[in-house]
């Protein structure tokens, strides 16, 4: 637990079965909604309202089923805002499930692409960069370089990801091993909070690459939010 595990994750390989991938994808929405994931996010969409009042486009990298998406669409209606949401993803797997997941939500472009390649004119009008779960996919030099493109491209930065722990190792390892149906969460789960973080890490990423005005806060259960102003 001293320091980050850099074991991939079998979802980062790029040849799952679609009906496996899917399947963990639906369990990644059970544990999000029962352990604090979508209220994490929502808190730091609350931080960012304070410091900037509107936020009009949003940017979810690694987006997966669109879950998230979905549950800070309907939050900020909820609070009589309105942001038009985009996501980019990898796997065309995703994009698949969440242009069905999302089917309802008109204000919601989703790209199969990599960050990195998505188009100077889009990135000019975004105004928050979203991740949940997926700066623990990177390695230290890859977090840095995403915070930095950030900064680059004047968007705010609004992560939701893992609390390295021994009892949040212990729990989701257990929990997924009595009740999970999925191969890749049982696997995934427990790794997941061994690629996590300790705050003081987090700190020094965000200042690696430059950010001066940021927050990093714990969540329940087991959750940081980072959010940084460019």
């Amino acid at each position: 637990m001293k320091k980050r595990s850099y074991k991939l994750e079998l979802l980062d390989e790029n040849d799952i079965p679609t009906p496996d991938l899917y399947r963990n994808l639906v369990e990644l929405d059970i544990i999000n909604r029962l352990l604090g994931g979508y209220k994490a996010s929502r808190k730091g969409l609350e931080i960012l309202w304070q410091r900037k009042n509107e936020v009009k486009k949003l940017l979810d990298i690694g987006f997966g089923g669109g879950d998230f998406i979905r549950d800070l669409h309907a939050f900020s209606q909820k609070k009589g805002k309105k942001i038009t949401f985009y996501g980019v993803d990898l796997k065309q797997d995703c994009i698949n499930y969440a242009t069905e997941n999302l089917k309802n939500i008109e204000n919601v472009q989703l790209i199969c692409s990599d960050y990195r390649a998505i188009s100077p004119d889009l990135l000019a009008e975004i105004e928050v960069v979203h991740c949940s779960l997926f700066i623990h996919h990177l390695t230290d030099e890859q977090i840095i370089g995403l915070f930095q493109f950030c900064r680059q491209h004047h968007c705010m930065i609004l992560v939701n990801d893992l609390h390295r722990n021994f009892l949040a190792y212990w729990s989701i390892k257990i929990l997924t091993a009595l009740f999970s149906k999925s191969y890749l969460v049982k696997n995934d789960a427990p790794l997941s909070v061994l690629r996590a973080f300790r705050k003081k890490e987090l700190i020094t990423l965000m200042e690696k690459a430059g950010f001066t005005d940021f927050e990093v806060r714990w969540s329940w259960a087991f959750r940081y939010i980072i959010v940084g102003i460019a």
